[in-house]
């Protein structure tokens, strides 16, 4: 049974602690919804792309108030970060939350914020390699710089839930060669030999090439985000798309991502969201071959980006409604926690 998420940039239009506020409400409704994890991702300086350096520090302040949801980094930018410190994090994190952590690693996409860390973007590649390996041998409990230090806490039981994320299929074999899980993004650039590729026709050689190299025996772990926002009429999703598509557009430009027209059905296509009532996204799901693969679908608004009440209720319908006509989803809405 394919696992539903819900994931957060925390990009709301507010300030720093009401996108905290809003994020832990949207965790804390997915989980009684019956959302089986919430991921949150890390993004240093730049407000507009992510509002959340320190995803460890948050998602312990989720775990308080939530019981059952696994709480996941999608992704630490490890090329920023110490190996060992994210290993000694994300284990402290596994142990307040009951064992619900999930470690989401990936290599970074803003340049200008290596800068800040003493590092070149253009490395990004080759120290995220040799991180990953550092922080591995520490979770294994292997020495760290003298026979004497190991991982306090024991980082072993985390070995299981480290999670690659990557555009290629040479990170795919990468993450599938370590036995980790894959994480694919919710839109990527289209190869200029076909931009009007689909999100599955882009991804499904990383697909292939991830579970090719894993090990004999080891039960592939695909996490596929998607851009979703369901709402009760459609002219109230598309309204709320035209604003956010349009806005978002402006950024993919400047990464190189241009859309290929300017209608909102163009926008919508170019970068792959999913949005309309139930029975539009459904229809539009069961198209996504890569989501139909995955061992779990994480679903984020983004770039649509509508008010936090409207965020609620299309957790409330992806969970009664829309992931269940997929066959996905199988964890009961869990009861509210006593407060």
């Amino acid at each position: 049974m394919t696992r539903i998420g819900f994931f957060t940039r925390l990009l709301d239009d507010a300030g720093p602690a009401e996108r905290f506020r809003i994020a832990t409400e949207q965790i804390v409704a997915a989980e009684r919804h019956g959302f089986d994890s919430a991921w949150v991702a890390q993004h240093h300086f730049h407000a507009a792309e992510g509002g959340l350096p320190s995803p460890f520090v948050f998602l312990a302040n989720v775990a308080a108030q939530t019981s059952r949801i696994r709480l996941g980094t999608g992704v630490v930018t490890l090329p920023l970060e110490d190996p060992v410190r994210v290993a000694e994090d994300a284990v402290v994190l596994d142990l307040v939350s009951g064992g619900r952590a999930e470690l989401g690693l990936g290599s970074g996409s803003t340049p200008a914020s290596f800068l800040a860390f003493g590092e070149r973007s253009e490395d990004r590649g080759r120290i995220f390699g040799e991180k990953i390996d550092a922080l591995v041998a520490a979770l294994a409990g292997g020495a760290l710089g003298d026979d004497a230090n190991r991982l306090q806490p024991p980082g072993r039981d985390l070995l299981g839930r480290v999670w690659q994320a990557t555009f290629s299929p040479s990170g795919g074999t990468r993450a599938g060669r370590a036995g980790h899980g894959l994480m694919l993004s919710r839109t990527q650039p289209r190869p200029s030999d076909a931009p009007r590729a689909s999100l599955s026709d882009v991804q499904q050689p990383v697909v292939d090439a991830y579970l090719e190299a894993l090990p004999h025996g080891v039960p592939p772990r695909i996490l596929a985000s998607r851009t979703l926002f369901v709402a009760d009429s459609r002219e109230e999703a598309r309204r709320y798309a035209e604003i956010g598509l349009r806005r978002a557009a402006v950024g993919f430009t400047r990464m190189g991502q241009p859309p290929a027209g300017d209608t909102l059905d163009e926008l919508i296509a170019a970068y792959d969201t999913h949005v309309g009532t139930v029975d539009e996204v459904i229809e539009s799901l069961s198209r996504d071959a890569v989501a139909a693969q995955a061992s779990e679908v994480a679903f984020q608004v983004h770039s649509v980006d509508p008010p936090h009440e409207l965020v609620l209720r299309s957790i409330e319908l992806i969970a009664r409604e829309v992931a269940p006509a997929l066959g996905w989803g199988a964890t009961a809405p869990a009861p509210a926690l006593a407060r």
